[in-house]
């Protein structure tokens, strides 16, 4: 990038994010009511990211595409809705590198933003409890806008809410689904290689760049001084 962004928008789960461990809690509890046998967090785990919809309905039918019966699929998004809102963070830790690297990029004034297709009650109550509150501008859920990614209007309300144009803005992200999102905004796209698209190559879906950690941002504007906005030394979080 020949200048560093003024607006970062964040992909949440596999990016900043391994909810996995509490999304398999409550589809197991969804199941649990329907009758149904435990599946295993790597099961779920290759089924996140396209809504907790469509995250049902993998997970009743084991088909990526799979589609539920109407009246399964409702009783089970009760439950689920029901045992992540009680408890959206039980077991879900932040990724080495993704507080500092908010932190940092918070620090330096550039406007922050979540963009997810997690349903967006949902998503404050996750950051604040891994400590991250108050450091984004906008939280784009899943129910946010009439379309989920991989359509780019979820991105562009929130470079709407952050005033920022698409050439000004960075878009990260774990999956084909984000890169795609970002490439029909207009916007630079990079990639985490540690998340749930493990099978995706970035770089062939335009990513600038693949990081194994966020703290790694700044060197694709060839400007390391930014980790000195950070308070203290860059600090280990949970992966």
């Amino acid at each position: 990038m020949p200048r560093p962004p003024r607006a970062v928008l964040f992909d949440l789960d596999g990016t900043l994010v391994d909810s996995v461990p509490d999304l398999a809690r409550c589809v197991n509890a969804a199941r649990e009511a329907l009758g149904l046998p435990a599946v295993t967090s790597a099961q779920v785990r290759g089924w996140v990211g396209n809504g907790a919809a469509r995250l049902l309905h993998r997970a009743l039918t084991g088909q990526p595409d799979g589609v539920a019966p109407a009246a399964q699929h409702a009783a089970a998004m009760e439950t689920f809705n029901a045992c992540y809102a009680a408890e959206p963070c039980r077991d879900s830790r932040l990724y080495a590198g993704a507080a500092d690297a908010v932190v940092m990029l918070h620090a330096r004034g550039v406007r922050l933003g979540v963009v997810t297709n997690k349903p967006e009650r949902f998503v404050a109550p996750l950051l604040a409890s891994l400590g991250l509150g108050g450091r984004f501008v906008c939280l784009i859920g899943g129910d946010s806008t009439a379309r989920l990614k991989p359509d780019p209007l979820p991105v562009q309300t929130a470079l709407a809410q952050l005033d920022c144009p698409p050439g000004d803005a960075l878009l990260v992200g774990d999956s084909h689904i984000d890169m795609a999102a970002g490439r029909a905004a207009g916007v630079a796209t990079v990639a985490v290689g540690y998340g749930y698209d493990p099978a995706c190559d970035f770089l062939a879906q335009g990513a600038l760049a693949v990081l194994d950690d966020l703290l790694d941002l700044p060197q694709l504007w060839g400007d390391a001084a930014w980790l000195e906005a950070l308070p203290d030394k860059p600090t280990a979080a949970v992966r």
